[in-house]
């Protein structure tokens, strides 16, 4: 699997002996959440190394602002720049086996609607690493309009009832400026079903708003009402994700700020710093991993978010990831966004 590098400087700059350490330092701080000194480190049994070297390699790779030493302690953790280079440089990453693939696409293949999907897949991230699942919902170019139709509710209301891709079926209500009769609103979805029926809900979009810009002085009644009606429908296939498990970064120590907490959650809530993210993630290639302030938000510092784009029809649709603590296991991290993006794709094709 491929992982998107962020490094700047050449592994050559960091002598072979200091990435051992500093590996092997990472991997114990992971694991333990715990400052590792040297002590710790020549017990190891990889290191053919006594403590007194261990310690001068350690202060070279302070010096180079891999690690650092917190508050008093004699021991030392990664910083972010260290993260960062474990993760393109020295990071090993297990594979999933068969048993669990074949499990996940057992849970994958029993959705039905896409946004079911993406839902089941959130839910699955989280309960497999045991950190917040996030999945955007496909992105209205990669699902297909198929049918619309119109139903007159009480006052203004229309029930819309539209058919994307083969077999998924949503139900939306929308309120329109006028009431319409049943059958403007049946003049109305049969417009739209003739003129844009196997389109993408993209291009639809797009379409509508030009036609609304061009023939606006031209347009009869039926138009006004299929195009008002159709704008509100297509408008909500915007950009959006759907976040589970997130309730289970507060079990983690390193997340223990109540402040910090409440900062993350907030950007959870309003959602725009965790879209612009994930809109990165669109346009790399396979598994990208942001580290703490590497995101550029506040909110997300102390974090990792490890993505991975997954694909519908062969076009980049969404994006999933997990997000948990900067000290998480990246070698069991990695892989299950990976094949999870594959699996999600797999299935939303078969819907397709």
């Amino acid at each position: 699997m491929a992982i998107t590098k962020k490094t700047a400087k050449p592994d050559s700059d960091v002598p072979d002996r200091a990435q051992h350490l500093l590996k092997l330092l990472i991997e114990n701080y992971i694991r333990d959440g715990q400052p590792v000194g040297s002590t710790t480190l020549a017990r190891n049994g990889q290191l053919e190394l006594s403590p007194a070297t261990i310690r001068n390699v350690m202060a070279d790779l302070e010096e180079l602002g891999l690690i650092e030493s917190p508050h008093t302690s004699a021991g030392r953790i990664p910083t972010v720049k260290g993260f960062r280079f474990f993760v393109d440089s020295l990071l090993t990453v297990d594979h999933l086996n068969e048993s669990e693939i074949v499990q996940l696409k057992g849970e994958l293949e029993s959705g039905h609607e896409s946004r079911e999907l993406v839902a089941k897949t959130s839910d699955l991230l989280s309960a497999i690493t045991s950190m917040a699942g996030v999945v955007t919902i496909p992105r209205p170019e990669a699902v297909l309009m198929r049918h619309v139709e119109f139903l007159p509710l009480s006052d203004n209301s229309v029930l819309t009832i539209l058919v994307m891709n083969e077999e998924e079926v949503q139900n939306r209500i929308i309120h329109t400026v006028r009431k319409y009769s049943p059958a403007e609103l049946t003049q109305a979805a049969n417009y739209l079903n003739e003129a844009f029926a196997g389109k993408n809900m993209n291009e639809v979009h797009q379409m509508l708003v030009q036609e609304m810009q061009d023939t606006r002085d031209r347009m009869n009644s039926m138009m006004i009402a299929a195009i008002e009606m159709a704008n509100q429908v297509f408008a909500q296939d915007t950009a959006d994700y759907v976040l589970a498990g997130q309730t289970n970064l507060m079990d983690f120590a390193d997340m223990g700020d109540v402040d910090k907490l409440k900062q993350l959650f907030e950007a959870f809530n309003a959602k725009r710093d965790i879209l612009h993210l994930l809109d990165q993630s669109m346009h790399a290639e396979g598994v990208q991993i942001f580290l703490g302030e590497e995101s550029g938000y506040n909110a997300l510092g102390g974090c990792s978010l490890v993505t991975s784009p997954y694909e519908v029809n062969g076009q980049i649709a969404g994006v999933l990831g997990v997000i948990g603590p900067t000290r998480m296991h990246y070698d069991r991290v990695v892989p299950v966004v990976d094949i999870t993006a594959r699996l999600l794709g797999a299935a939303l094709n078969r819907r397709s």
